[in-house]
């Protein structure tokens, strides 16, 4: 299927226009395998409260995404504002995405970075094909908050914080 282009946009204009939108940043993580596996997105939303689910996009051209999606459970975790360089290191197409931060393992397997601002503990509901990328929904089994975290801001391709 091809995609026809929309006149006057080019990716990078798309690219620019879509990074004026705030968001917050996740990290998706488990141990499929017995090693550690994961990545940030900042594409994460809620879907669903009966039952409970969540989405986030993920680019078709992910090679960790193949290796990430045969988890039993995949920790999503709501980065915190402390965590900006662990983001750009599991955003990274190189070199060791979890050193230097420390994590939580679930008994499932899943990862879950600590200090997160909430985590949920969830498991792949459906992948759905949406042009570049993939809807990942989630359905959560366990979920918590951090009440005196503040969330890690992406904007203009950049990490931001909330003003008080």
């Amino acid at each position: 299927m091809s995609i026809s282009p929309i006149i006057g946009t080019d990716p990078g204009r798309l690219r620019r226009v879509f990074s004026a939108f705030p968001t917050g940043v996740t990290a998706l993580a488990a141990e499929p395998e017995g090693f550690p596996v994961g990545m940030a997105a900042s594409s994460f939303t809620s879907v669903s409260l009966d039952p409970p689910l969540v989405s986030v996009c993920v680019a078709r051209t992910s090679r960790t995404w193949p290796a990430l999606r045969v988890a039993s459970r995949i920790g999503v975790s709501v980065l915190s504002d402390g965590h900006a360089e662990a983001s750009r290191q599991l955003s990274a197409k190189e070199g060791d995405r979890f050193g230097g931060h420390r994590w939580r393992r679930s008994d499932d397997r899943a990862l879950f970075l600590e200090d997160a601002a909430a985590w949920l503990d969830c498991s792949l509901e459906q992948e759905i094909p949406a042009g570049d990328h993939h809807i990942v929904l989630l359905r959560v089994h366990d979920l918590d908050i951090d009440p005196e975290a503040e969330p890690l801001v992406f904007h203009r391709s950049g990490y931001r914080r909330l003003a008080s």
